[in-house]
């Protein structure tokens, strides 16, 4: 059918715009970090794909219909059985977003000193593991290392490292492998159901809780469906199922594929771990039943979870994807191939050549973005994944510098992401007059929240 949102435009929310030297005041102002702008001061808000989205007329109306009572609402079983119909989980628990079923899973299921094995652990994930004392360890599949690949499945865990782990010396410290799907961290790459079958196998065959973070499990299905052969017949949510049979349970967020301003879950098979992760929710996010949620957020979660697996709506989704992936390319700016559906990965290393890796080129190029065209998205390169010493200088880099254009749900049209895509083609033309960035402040856990830089010109510029 081509290029078409299967949804018409109900509601409409006015955008800022502004001038480049409104834009560089505002960055000035923002530390020169993204996170730190106001949203009154972007145009194409691309940072996150998380929270973002546009509700139905039919979430918007079930928020209507919900039930507030504090324990047992209508509301709790109505998402509870369309998450059980998914899943086939039962114990399922709603908190206020997936960081939250981070920490309950983690402090009920792990002790200081155990490791977690992912294929990419993402940043609160791997906040949550060391606030516990415990490592975060990335396997991913050896495909991941080439970019430009059209390799079908780059989320992928790497099988052989894993069992290898699994019978090394660090066997008896491993206390869960947890796979993203898709992976986030590793270019919104999606992760075959062959891959997670065996690493299930693998995890029972050692006495190894396996979880699937699987905040965009939809998407995941989807790419499923069209890269690998033996599911082509199946609908998206079929994959979804035989997904989740595959692990002992599961953590998400729910802002992603179900499609909700806030929420997440937690789901479960284990009868005993259930029970300490209930005791630990109702300390910390509420009653069992609510988890820290509204009854109106719980109605719209269940029906976002029903949408997020229509065909047509994935579809959509995937075309507007590669729209934007072929409209960057033909600019001359490469991306992690093949490109999936929520984010672009924009290869920042390629581009900006002349800014090494202690000059951050993938922040510069998020920053670029703002002040060119009023654009936020999200750095992945050595600003969030390298190791800097006590006084901010980089002394570990990150295997790729790396932008995030996020996109989210049924919110922009092909007329913005076609100004997103002219915007980066007119950076593309100069790149050499991107200035490279130090940081001057940092927290020392998740920096990119809150770090502070300053630009840093390029060497025979003034």
């Amino acid at each position: 059918m081509g290029l078409m949102e299967p949804y018409r435009i109900k509601v409409i929310e006015p955008i800022p715009i502004t001038t480049r030297a409104q834009r560089e005041q505002a960055l000035a102002r923002a530390g020169y970090n993204p996170f730190n702008l106001r949203a009154d001061e972007v145009t194409i808000d691309l940072l996150t794909d998380s929270g973002t989205g546009a509700l139905s007329a039919e979430q918007q109306a079930a928020s209507l219909r919900a039930d507030e009572s504090y324990a047992g609402a209508r509301s709790f079983y109505r998402f509870r059985d369309v998450v059980e119909d998914l899943t086939s989980y039962p114990h399922i628990y709603p908190v206020h977003q997936g960081r939250a079923a981070e920490r309950i899973l983690f402090t009920a299921l792990l002790s200081p000193g155990q490791i977690s094995i992912s294929n990419t652990h993402f940043d609160t994930t791997r906040a949550n593991l060391e606030l516990l004392g415990c490592a975060a360890r990335d396997l991913p599949c050896q495909e991941a290392r080439d970019l430009d690949s059209a390799e079908p499945f780059k989320g992928n865990i790497d099988l052989v490292r894993l069992e290898e782990v699994l019978t090394g010396p660090d066997a008896r410290a491993v206390g869960l492998v947890v796979v993203t799907i898709t992976n986030n961290g590793g270019g919104g790459q999606p992760v075959s159901l062959a891959n997670l079958t065996a690493a299930s196998a693998l995890c029972r065959r050692h006495g190894v809780p396996f979880f699937l973070d699987a905040a965009r499990f939809a998407e995941n299905a989807w790419l499923v469906t069209q890269r690998e052969g033996a599911y082509a017949g199946r609908t998206p949510r079929e994959v979804a199922r035989l997904a989740f049979e595959r692990a002992d349970g599961c953590l998400a967020s729910l802002k992603k594929d179900g499609i909700g301003h806030i929420g997440g879950l937690l789901a479960l098979r284990d009868d005993a771990l259930a029970k300490k992760c209930e005791g630990l929710l109702i300390a910390t996010e509420g009653f069992r039943t609510y988890g820290g949620l509204a009854g109106r957020d719980l109605e719209m979660l269940a029906l976002g979870l029903l949408e997020a697996t229509e065909p047509e709506y994935l579809r959509a989704r995937a075309e507007m994807t590669a729209y934007l992936a072929a409209l960057v390319t033909r600019a001359g700016v490469d991306i992690v191939a093949p490109p999936g559906l929520h984010a672009l990965y924009l290869n920042a290393g390629r581009l900006l050549r002349h800014l090494p890796p202690d000059r951050f080129p993938g922040h510069a190029l998020a920053c670029e973005l703002y002040l060119a065209g009023g654009i936020r998205c999200l750095e992945l390169g050595s600003l969030f994944l390298g190791a800097l010493d006590e006084v901010r200088t980089l002394i570990t880099p990150a295997p790729h510098e790396l932008v995030r254009i996020a996109i989210p749900r049924r919110v922009y049209t092909q007329s913005h992401l076609e100004y997103v895509a002219a915007t980066l083609a007119a950076i593309a033309r100069h790149p050499e007059r991107v200035p490279g960035y130090r940081v001057i402040e940092a927290p020392a856990l998740l920096r990119h929240f809150s770090c502070r830089l300053e630009p840093v010109m390029p060497v025979g510029r003034t």
